[in-house]
């Protein structure tokens, strides 16, 4: 165990972009406060930048350098890592690691992808590896899925974990606008990236819902274990079909063990949740996480998922906690993948439907389609037809079935004469 020699504690950081900043303003700002909490002092020594000559508010020029493997290796006792991205993020900690300070990341995308490697060099170097920032901002999530609900046996983890999508989705809900429309507003206004692929199509979710699977299941699983389909096919017309019914469509990242433990399906992709279940009020940039327990039962973390100060200030409490480790001599819980339950395909989920045909308007269509469906073993719970003629439509709700039955049931809908469409085709999740 590493028990700093000195009075006080050295943090380097390598990033100094809006969360980087922030950290380390409050670094400075809460000087006095953190020595109380930690029982040492707290010093910044180094920030790496990629332009060391832009001026940055709140941080100290003396300290600011191009050179990020030198602050990497300079030996401070916590190196904090907000540049995000796989490389060089990955060599940086790795190499910081190997002069033994410990590590404080908020890098998701690389906790997904080879998170493991981390692990294994905290375990090898005799540091710690916190990274509560990575998933869900300024809201505590992992630390009580990692060490508060460790006696408990957690059965799944469901949320709304990216703040983009969730405002996205929540005009369009509430303004009746489509996609594109909503969209070029949220990247105007500043809420969504010039380039939005990592929120729009699920890849920064399925990233959280990696990291949670893994620490919830105690099975290693990354980002290509995780089924993602973003919230660019939801239309209109599935926000008013879904309002109709007394629904709201929402972009969840869910992760769950199967009935029969034989093992684990982490997914991200739209779903129509009712208006009475609780993710149905989460609006705007806000996130939330249902966390199910065998013996804790549905426990719900809720805030703010992202920003400078609220992703901020969950560095500084990993900072805190890495602090108190090195003054004390404690070490951070590590990687707990004993369970090694295999990461099963979508297909095996068991989920409920929202179907929406454009069928040609005549007698025994129906029952055509009724019995695709029974044939395919996916029940139809609710049936609503509108229109007659060229406008003929259909809306079903199903029972729970498989993503393989509905993926056959749906090509096989579409090789019939009477079905002209499959206009739109969403998961119902949390109903009773």
């Amino acid at each position: 165990m590493l028990v700093s020699a000195h009075p006080e504690i050295t943090v380097a950081l390598l990033g100094a972009g809006t969360v980087g900043a922030q950290v380390a303003r409050l670094l400075a700002a809460s000087a006095a406060d953190l020595q109380a909490r930690v029982g040492a002092p707290l010093r910044l020594t180094a920030v790496a930048v990629r332009d060391a000559g832009l001026a940055r508010e709140g941080v100290d020029p003396a300290l600011v350098t191009d050179d990020a493997m030198a602050v990497a290796t300079s030996g401070a006792d916590i190196v904090v890592e907000v540049m995000g991205g796989i490389e060089p993020a990955r060599s940086l900690i790795l190499a910081a690691m190997e002069q033994g300070s410990s590590v404080v990341t908020a890098n998701k995308a690389l906790l997904a992808a080879d998170g493991a490697t981390l692990y294994e060099a905290a375990q090898r170097h005799g540091v710690d590896l916190y990274f509560e920032a990575s998933v869900a901002g300024a809201i505590p999530l992992l630390r009580p899925i990692r060490e508060s609900m460790v006696g408990d046996r957690i059965v799944r983890v469901l949320g709304i974990v990216n703040g983009t999508t969730n405002l996205i989705l929540t005009r369009m809900d509430e303004q009746g606008a489509d996609y594109g429309t909503v969209l070029a507003e949220a990247q105007r206004l500043g809420y969504a990236e010039a380039d939005p692929t990592a929120d729009v199509a699920g890849h920064d979710a399925a990233a959280k819902a990696a990291i949670l699977a893994e620490l919830a299941f105690h099975t290693r699983v990354t980002i290509d274990d995780v089924h993602c389909e973003g919230i660019v096919g939801v239309t209109s017309e599935d926000i008013k079909a879904a309002q109709d019914m007394g629904f709201v469509v929402k972009l969840l990242a869910i992760a769950e063990r199967t009935d029969d433990d034989g093992g684990v399906i982490v997914r991200v992709h739209p779903a129509m949740v009712p208006r009475s279940h609780p993710l149905a009020s989460v609006r705007e940039a806000y996130n939330a996480v249902f966390v199910e327990a065998e013996s804790a039962g549905e426990v719900m973390f809720y805030g703010r998922g992202a920003g400078g100060a609220p992703t901020a200030s969950a560095v500084l409490g990993d900072v805190v906690a890495a602090a108190r480790n090195r003054v004390s001599g404690g070490r951070a819980p590590g990687e707990s993948t004993y369970a090694q339950l295999p990461v099963l395909p979508v297909g095996s989920a068991l989920t409920r439907y929202y179907v929406n045909l454009d069928v040609a308007d005549r007698p025994g269509v129906l029952a055509a389609i009724a019995s695709v469906f029974a044939e395919e073993q996916v029940s139809i719970q609710v049936v609503r037809q509108d229109g007659h003629g060229d406008d003929a439509g259909l809306i079903l709700r199903t029972h729970l079935a498989t993503d393989a039955a509905m993926a056959r049931t749906l090509e096989r809908l579409r090789g019939l004469d009477a079905v002209k469409q499959v206009l739109g085709v969403m998961r119902v999740e949390g109903e009773a």
